[in-house]
């Protein structure tokens, strides 16, 4: 008897860091760059990135519940960004870079509102991470897609992305 796999969508900064990060993960069966958490629909990344849609930039992310829980996500994702900036991760700046989760299931909301609660005593700011249930998500253009595999040489890929990985690698002992 198979299991049915379940989304949580997710927004730590730029997508292109978030996905090659939870692509590392087993359980993680798919994600898939996108905007969500707006007013605009079928934005562009251009529109995306002018401030002016409402929308954050998330990957949405299939898994299999059996093998990796949302606890788990949640663990990685809270690992992989900073939870008390508000628009912002890093040199990343903009609305469309705030933590955000959006979320199907109001038992998921249940689920992320323990965690948060139980994880700000790490924190010395207040967790300006966004909960809210998801309205819409859009996909983004395809040369969003996998964008890290696609271009590890690129310099925001080796400057930015390649040591947040290699740090969420060894927090999480991934080889």
């Amino acid at each position: 008897m198979g299991s049915k796999n379940k989304t949580i969508v997710l927004g730590g900064g730029c997508f292109w860091c978030t996905q090659a990060i939870f692509d590392m993960f087993k359980g993680v069966v798919k994600t898939t760059p996108g905007y969500a958490g707006g007013h605009t629909k079928n934005p562009t990344y251009e529109q995306v990135c002018s401030g002016s849609t409402g929308h954050a930039e998330v990957i949405k992310i299939d898994y299999n519940p059996r093998v990796t829980g949302l606890e788990k996500l949640l663990d990685i994702f809270f690992a992989a960004h900073d939870p008390t900036s508000v628009d912002r991760q890093g040199a990343d700046v903009g609305s469309q870079y705030r933590s955000i989760i959006l979320y199907e299931d109001e038992k998921d909301k249940k689920v992320i509102v323990a965690y948060i609660n139980g994880i700000s005593v790490n924190f010395e700011k207040p967790i300006a991470t966004e909960v809210r249930k998801l309205d819409a998500f859009y996909p983004s253009e395809d040369y969003h897609m996998n964008y890290y595999k696609s271009n590890p040489l690129q310099p925001y890929c080796m400057f930015v992305i390649r040591p947040k990985i290699a740090r969420i690698k060894r927090e999480f002992i991934l080889d």
